[in-house]
């Protein structure tokens, strides 16, 4: 098992967007290609209150591809991404790392 850390650091005042969006539309979109979410979190305190910092679980770099590239080329997610962007972007910047689990860790 990988996981999948991403964060979206959102234009200011857009972060009600992107999370209207994942609630409504990105989960049931991923949900259909067997995307697994491990957690979502906005940031209470730290350096950037407009992060929204979230972990996806997958079996394998292989997995992650097949799905991922699916996901992107869903109709329905071209047109959720299209209308929440309509009055402009959402995110000014997004980075992902993939983290393999130690033998120690709570989460295998």
């Amino acid at each position: 098992m990988i996981y999948e850390l991403r964060i979206y650091t959102t234009v200011t005042g857009r972060m009600p967007n992107l999370l209207a969006r994942f609630e409504n539309h990105t989960l049931k979109i991923w949900e259909k290609h067997g995307i697994k979410q491990v957690g979502f979190w906005t940031t209470l305190v730290g350096p950037d209150a407009n992060d929204l910092t979230y972990m996806l679980a997958w079996e394998s770099l292989a997995d992650r591809e097949q799905k991922w590239n699916a996901f992107l080329a869903d109709s329905g997610w071209q047109e959720a991404k299209a209308a929440s962007e309509k009055d402009g972007i959402i995110n000014a910047k997004v980075a992902n790392s993939f983290l393999t689990p130690t033998k120690f860790s709570a989460i295998q």
